[in-house]
């Protein structure tokens, strides 16, 4: 679970007053709840799953996750364990060539002292956490960010590559989705509460009746 490093209800509190569209479309979401299961455990842990995932549906890479897990006996990965795990069993489990790879490299990362644990993680700055953490193969800024908000509990992540934060962002301004470099200037009104604002562009793709009234 997230350990968040500020009140989202004080966050959410000074995005109303900076920005009346964003506020209306909060007072009818109502309170940040930031829970994402896909982000238990350390950093291994949480790695490996978002390469399993990557370029899959949901359902595919969970199924293919959940037959990694049960190669380590207990469940619980690491990277001690993948190394004890050959090639064959992690490619009949459904592993591509690719994420084979990347897997094993995050592995070596971890057993090697290169990529910190959580516990060390949080004691870093954003921009360091997102530079050791894609410096494993597979692993992109998009990862980290979203490992900055919904494990490390950052307050200020913007993630400006994120489709759905584009979208939702064109939702509430009804305006064109913004590229990322619009976006990256557009969200500076934001800060430093951009992690509770990107949330709420979540939401605004999922629930846009929402913006109607505002």
């Amino acid at each position: 679970m997230s350990v968040l490093t500020y009140d989202p209800a004080v966050a959410a509190r000074a995005l109303s007053a900076t920005d009346p569209r964003l506020a209306g479309l909060i007072e009818r979401v109502g309170p940040v709840r930031f829970g994402a299961d896909r982000m238990r455990g350390d950093t291994f842990e949480v790695l490996l799953r978002a390469i399993v995932y990557q370029q899959l549906s949901g359902k595919a890479a969970g199924t293919i996750h959940a037959r990694i897990l049960a190669l380590f006996g207990d469940n619980r990965a690491s990277a001690a364990g993948l190394e004890r795990l050959d090639d064959e069993q992690l490619r009949g489990a459904g592993l591509s060539v690719n994420k084979l790879r990347a897997a094993r490299d995050l592995a070596d990362h971890c057993l090697n002292g290169r990529l910190p644990d959580i516990r060390r993680l949080r004691q870093l700055d954003d921009e360091t956490v997102i530079e050791r953490l894609t410096a494993v193969r597979g692993i992109g800024r998009w990862t980290a960010e979203m490992l900055l908000i919904f494990r490390l509990g950052r307050p200020d992540i913007w993630p400006v590559d994120d489709l759905g934060v584009r979208k939702g962002y064109a939702v509430i301004r009804g305006c064109e989705m913004p590229s990322p470099a619009a976006l990256a200037d557009a969200g500076k009104i934001w800060a430093p509460w951009r992690s509770v604002a990107a949330w709420y562009c979540w939401r605004a793709v999922q629930n846009p009746e929402l913006l109607s009234a505002s």
